[in-house]
């Protein structure tokens, strides 16, 4: 279950200054990795008390090309034609990591088989589970500049990925630890366990110089000099 986001604005959390970046800004180029947002999730509450969501996709190119959870499965065509204008088809996607188990993140992992998937703490190829130390808080290093770092709370097993080396510094893309800029409080109403997730929201604004939430658009992280 997800929450519903108000508008984006400039807020203060946990001393930090986050500042919500256009929808232009879905793509930030970098050595040896750039990271692009296919699309930005929402969510939007309807006259009839329903909530339309949909979580937010992002592509990693590199020396690896990764995909960052996948969206519903209503996102299907919209994947697979977005991957194309883009030259790539669903067995060039190396690895295929899924935040967290809810429908609008990882909806469509069936289209890339032979990718290696790492679905919140699990870590395998096919059928076979790579050990890993995500549940004792330890990161997964993909390589020496793409983690997959456990930032549990929303779920227990929730995870983000940190690439290093963009234009803009240290990108996370956070799943739902983030709703979007403005989440202010009110992903605590959709949180596992609020006093977890409030730890490892401050770990990522402490550590990431963008964030790419579940349900938003990116935003840029401003710390005190």
């Amino acid at each position: 279950m997800e929450t519903i986001m108000g508008k984006d604005s400039k807020v203060v959390c946990g001393g930090f200054q986050t500042v919500p970046l256009s929808e232009s800004r879905s793509d930030f180029p970098g050595q040896p990795y750039s990271v692009s947002v296919l699309k930005a999730g929402y969510c939007l509450l309807q006259a009839d008390g329903t909530i339309r969501a949909d979580g937010t996709i992002t592509l990693i190119t590199g020396p690896r090309t990764i995909l960052v959870d996948t969206g519903g499965p209503w996102d299907r065509d919209f994947l697979l034609e977005t991957l194309k204008e883009r030259g790539l088809g669903p067995g060039d996607i190396d690895v295929v990591v899924g935040t967290h188990g809810h429908s609008d993140h990882i909806g469509n992992l069936s289209l890339f088989p032979t990718a290696v998937m790492i679905v919140g703490y699990d870590v395998s190829e096919g059928d076979a589970y790579r050990p890993n130390k995500l549940a004792e808080g330890h990161a997964y290093r993909i390589d020496e500049h793409v983690s997959v770092v456990p930032s549990p709370g929303h779920t227990g097993q929730h995870v983000s990925v940190q690439v290093t080396g963009t234009s803009e510094g240290t990108v996370l893309v956070a799943g739902d630890l983030f709703e979007c800029c403005s989440d202010e409080d009110s992903w605590r109403d959709v949180s596992m366990d609020t006093a977890v997730q409030e730890v490892s929201r401050l770990e990522a604004l402490r550590t990431a110089d963008v964030i790419i939430p579940g349900h938003g658009l990116p935003f840029r992280v401003l710390r005190n000099s």
